[in-house]
């Protein structure tokens, strides 16, 4: 099935693009979550006009995501934990943990665009990249210190 992208998709094209998909994927999760159209005779007519503003708005949250990448860019989490012998950390932090810290500073992040690789399990500084876009990551540092 050939279908128009409405928005970016990741390892299948961008916005505007005409594209040939199976069947399944179109009609259960492109066209439902509203990611593409079908690409038929009407809607290729309406394919120019809607390609431009199609990107216009991905230009437009772009730009916002790379604004929101600049308020993150001094951004330092610090995240403090039960510590046991030799340091070690009861449990881990994890991406909830850093939502949680974000939030207390009045900012929202989905936990999902948090990319961390793994839990940590260690005091110290880490760098933590977030998703803002795809195409777009802010990069915040993130302090886990000892309980006092």
């Amino acid at each position: 099935m050939k279908v128009i992208l409405k928005q970016n998709v990741e390892s299948l094209g961008n916005a505007g693009d005409a594209v040939k998909v199976s069947d399944g994927y179109a009609r259960n999760f492109l066209i439902p979550k509203g990611f593409a159209i079908e690409a038929n005779f009407k809607n290729l007519n309406v394919l120019d006009h809607e390609k431009k503003m199609i990107l216009a708005k991905a230009e437009k949250e772009k730009k916002n995501a790379e604004t929101l990448a600049e308020k993150f860019k001094g951004i330092t989490c610090t995240i403090t934990r039960r510590v046991g012998e030799q340091d070690k950390l009861f449990g881990s932090v994890n991406t909830k943990d850093i939502q949680d810290a974000l939030q207390a500073q009045s900012l929202e992040v989905d936990r999902k665009n948090i990319i961390l690789a793994e839990p940590i399990k260690a005091l110290g500084e880490y760098p933590v990249a977030i998703r803002l876009l795809a195409g777009v990551t802010a990069e915040i540092k993130v302090v886990v210190a000892a309980e006092a």
